[in-house]
């Protein structure tokens, strides 16, 4: 070419905005999403964005139209809009001109959250029988999170301030958008195949449903489930619970609280040791005393008795104790010598065990072989009963009579109703099968 004819912007973009505000597929356009951005205006017009997880579109509500909206549209919104395109000249931009705006009653994310969520708790994954306790003191905890975001910041310092005994190991992951559950997944299986960590936090900030969904996909929740380091959830806000949540063993609803849910606070444990100290000064001391007064009635009491006299008694006691093991020694010698005696009686000769054995051995084998033949001749009989109740039951018996069995998409056809005009059907005889085409039919 020549001469090239170069267009100006504005000409690019008048016919951009015919191309698109007269499409009949985009005069007329019905979409739901949720509302974000949203700012009204000082002359009653309605600016947001509306999106999905996937996409976000710009729109514009005029105020002749919002007076008929009969609820004051707020971030997080889900919607169901009626409008057109719009391209506005002066930037270039495409925008949807809402003509209609109502709330849906419920968003595409919420619809896939309880329907996941219903699943998971059928398969038994929010069982607490499932869930594992949280070490009291943790010597290692790991932290699953943006490496840049505030939340590692705040358990860092949570921890710092409460249990310092404790170290911190970060497992950096992407927390939000494409690849994100993939990212947390990867890094509970690296802390578990590592095994470093006694305790596992994964979390992140607050956000929409969009910002918090990887925390709602498959890969988080199994890798979740399948740890065997115990794990507290700490996602987004307070109010918010993600599918991760249920399923860790733990909900902390702040980074903050989670940190303080898996260390014990140093003045508590001080206090605690405190008041152990205590009770043990005033156990030992009540254990002294109960000695003292003890050792004070035992001198009483040797001032009472005479030590000469307390050996006296115990060389009687031991003379005693010395004449009746002499009997009782005596007694048992002869009841052994007589149960020896007969024992050597009872004994017989090697040889007469042997014959009786032999002879044992024979009856066994008779009765061995007799209850094979039995047991032989009542399988082949069983056997010929069985075979002569299958062959009088068998479809090819009939057919041998000249009926046939027919089928259409390999099931047995019982009635005429199964089958259409123009159906392929099967007919099998007895030595082979009929391929062929429904032409008509008739009921009896």
């Amino acid at each position: 070419m020549n001469n090239p004819v170069y267009l100006t912007v504005s000409a690019l973009t008048k016919y951009i905005k015919v191309k698109l505000e007269q499409d009949k597929h985009l005069t007329h356009i019905l979409i739901k999403g949720e509302v974000s951005n949203f700012k009204r205006h000082s002359r009653g017009h309605f600016y947001f964005t509306l999106k999905d997880e996937g996409a976000s579109i710009s729109c514009i509500m005029f105020s002749r139209d919002t007076a008929d909206v009969n609820f004051e549209p707020k971030e997080g919104d889900h919607v169901l809009i009626e409008g057109r395109m719009s391209v506005y000249e002066p930037s270039g931009s495409y925008s949807i001109q809402v003509k209609t705006l109502k709330l849906d009653g419920v968003g595409e994310l919420y619809l896939k959250y309880e329907k996941l969520k219903k699943e998971l708790e059928a398969k038994g994954f929010f069982d607490q029988a499932h869930k594992k306790p949280i070490p009291k003191f943790p010597k290692k905890i790991g932290v699953i999170t943006s490496p840049t975001g505030a939340v590692i910041q705040d358990i860092t310092n949570t921890v710092t301030r409460r249990y310092m005994l404790c170290e911190i190991h970060l497992y950096p992951a992407l927390v939000q958008g494409p690849g994100s559950s993939e990212s947390i997944k990867n890094q509970i299986l690296l802390a578990n195949k590592k095994n470093e960590v006694d305790v596992l936090i994964v979390g992140r900030g607050g956000g929409s449903i969009e910002d918090l969904w990887g925390f709602n996909e498959l890969p988080t929740i199994e890798a979740i489930y399948n740890s065997k380091i115990p794990i507290i959830t700490a996602i987004g806000h307070e109010t918010d619970f993600t599918l991760s949540d249920f399923v860790g063993d733990l909900r902390a609803p702040t980074p903050t609280a989670a940190a303080e849910l898996a260390t014990p606070n140093k003045v508590d444990l001080i206090d605690k040791i405190n008041d152990y100290s205590y009770q043990n000064r005033k156990h030992m001391l009540a254990f002294i005393e109960f000695y003292q007064t003890k050792i004070l009635h035992l001198d009483q009491s040797l001032e009472r008795v005479s030590p000469l006299s307390r050996l006296d008694q115990y060389k009687k006691d031991i003379s005693k104790l010395d004449d009746l093991l002499t009997l009782h020694m005596k007694s048992y010698l002869s009841d052994q010598k007589v149960s020896l005696e007969r024992m050597v009686q009872q004994m017989k000769h090697p040889q007469d065990k042997i014959d009786y054995f032999k002879e044992k051995l024979a009856l066994m084998d008779t009765s061995l072989k007799r209850n094979i033949n039995y047991v032989y001749e009542y399988k082949a009989s069983k056997f010929d009963a069985l075979k002569n109740a299958l062959s009088a039951l068998s479809p090819l018996l009939l057919m041998d009579k000249g009926y046939a069995m027919i089928k259409k998409d390999q099931k047995v056809l019982t009635t005429i109703k199964d089958v259409k005009i123009n159906d392929d059907i099967e007919i099998e005889l007895q030595d082979g099968y009929i391929y062929t085409n429904v032409k008509g039919k008739k009921e009896k």
